[in-house]
């Protein structure tokens, strides 16, 4: 089974939407990691100011943490194999990665008004 891991730098919430500006690159991860999940994948997600155990006891992440300082966050794994670095990955990446189209990974907006 694919499983993504995502170590995601300290924050209020994993959205953008918490903050006095909405950060656009949140909500797309955030929306995408979520259509992933709801295929039935494995989508893990942890924030350091609320998880800061999960980064030590990660080899991987504590090592990333300790030579390059906390601005190589986020760090991505994939197949607990880091895949990037100080980046969230592009639609592209996660559809290439999970075998799907990338459209698949975009919200659609409603055409419906309401009256």
């Amino acid at each position: 089974m694919k499983k993504l891991e995502v170590f995601d730098p300290a924050m209020c919430c994993p959205t953008g939407v918490c903050g006095p500006s909405v950060d656009p690159e949140l909500t797309r991860i955030a929306s995408a990691l979520f259509l992933i999940e709801g295929k039935g994948f494995t989508v893990k997600r942890y924030n350091l100011a609320s998880e800061p155990d999960v980064f030590i006891d990660n080899a991987k992440i504590s090592q990333l943490l300790n030579e390059k300082g906390p601005s190589v966050l986020p760090i991505v794994l994939f197949n607990d194999e880091v895949v990037k670095e100080a980046a969230y990955p592009a639609n592209d990446e996660l559809a290439e990665w999970f075998e799907m189209d990338s459209s698949e990974l975009s919200i659609k907006k409603s055409t419906n008004k309401l009256l």
